[in-house]
């Protein structure tokens, strides 16, 4: 973890996760990447990086044509960054395909030296803030100072992992207000479309059920990947994510 004045880079990691939504309009649904006349991202999906004090390369993304359909390119090289599609509503599910082709072979989501995923796609909530557990409550509070926007307050996100077991979750190595749940691991299903669909409540719930029953409006759906940590660079692809009600 490497210190930068008063904030780590990990904080401001955490910071950018949970303000990506500050200052774009709220979308009722979200914009496939099929339909994409170009390598640009549809909008409103847009990319957010570090702040120039923080500055790292960024995480590429754009629209490719892969096998007879207009997907998502996700690359890292030694980089970070997020693409994020802010959202209004609730949502019962979310289904989605991803391809890895380059995985990230040092990277370990449980420690905070090599916290880098190669893939994933996460659900941001808007949980009230009093359901938040004291300690983290006060780290979300210490990142508001930075921030004059509002904190989304819980993110569950879906990663391709390299070291841990598909099946397993468990908290961000450095907060719990981001909540890790393991779909594909490994190199065995490289250059293979893998699809999910999961229970956005059924995920929430076994993340942060321990302090809320209810569950929050979503925020954002981020698609992301970095390799800052562990120095190294991934290639994978993600198809349309699909939020059914």
């Amino acid at each position: 973890m490497i210190t930068i004045g008063p904030l780590t880079i990990a904080v401001v990691k955490l910071l950018i996760l949970t303000t990506l939504v500050a200052n774009i309009s709220f979308a009722a649904e979200l914009s496939a990447f099929s339909i994409s006349s170009g390598t640009t991202p549809p909008a409103p999906w847009h990319y957010f990086g570090l702040p120039d004090r923080y500055a790292k390369p960024p995480t590429l993304f754009d629209i490719v044509d892969l096998d007879a359909k207009k997907v998502l390119r996700v690359r890292t090289d030694k980089s970070y960054g997020n693409l994020a599609h802010t959202y209004s509503g609730a949502a019962s599910s979310i289904a989605f395909s991803w391809r890895l082709d380059l995985p990230l072979l040092a990277a370990n989501l449980k420690s905070k030296a090599a916290d880098d995923a190669a893939l994933k796609v996460c659900v941001a909530f808007d949980m009230p803030m009093d359901k938040v557990p004291f300690n983290e409550r006060a780290k979300l509070r210490f990142a508001q100072l930075f921030s004059k926007e509002h904190l989304p307050t819980a993110t569950v996100c879906y990663v391709w992992a390299h070291a841990e077991p598909v099946g397993t979750d468990f908290d961000n190595p450095f907060t719990g207000r981001v909540h890790y749940i393991v779909l594909n691991s490994g190199e065995a299903q490289l250059k293979t479309w893998q699809s999910h669909q999961r229970s956005i409540s059924a995920d929430f719930l076994k993340a942060f059920g321990n302090e809320t029953s209810v569950i929050p409006p979503i925020t954002a759906i981020i698609v992301g990947a970095d390799s800052d940590n562990t120095l190294g660079s991934s290639l994978g692809y993600v198809a349309d994510i699909v939020l059914q009600p």
